[in-house]
């Protein structure tokens, strides 16, 4: 495992957003969802998309909060543009569980 330094650390931007969108991704490879999450007025609106659906159907995720890296460049999806990476972790079958909060925090907030 490379090392960081704290502030390769602090460079990464991860915030909280409620996602206020979701919808299938027929068109990925992989199943997916696609994700509008709200990052607050400073961030803004951004999309994602994500293979989340083991765990998750576009209804569920409707105002979830989720941590989501804000600062990557955009990255083309097939038809998609992807502008944030939602956090997640594999489940002992390899499925995604995303990350949130276990509080309800402001939106927008950066993880410290």
């Amino acid at each position: 495992m490379a090392e960081i330094s704290f502030d390769d650390f602090m460079a990464v931007d991860i915030r909280v957003g409620r996602v206020i969108r979701a919808e299938p991704f027929p068109e990925a490879r992989k199943p997916a969802i696609k994700m509008w999450i709200d990052f607050g007025s400073e961030i803004g609106e951004r999309k994602t998309s994500a293979q989340i659906t083991a765990h998750y159907t576009p209804e569920t995720l409707i105002n979830r909060l989720v941590m989501g890296v804000v600062n990557f460049p955009p990255r083309q999806i097939g038809p998609f543009m992807s502008e944030v990476l939602v956090l997640g972790v594999s489940d002992t079958a390899g499925e995604i569980v995303l990350l949130a909060p276990d509080a309800d925090v402001p939106i927008g907030g950066r993880m410290h």
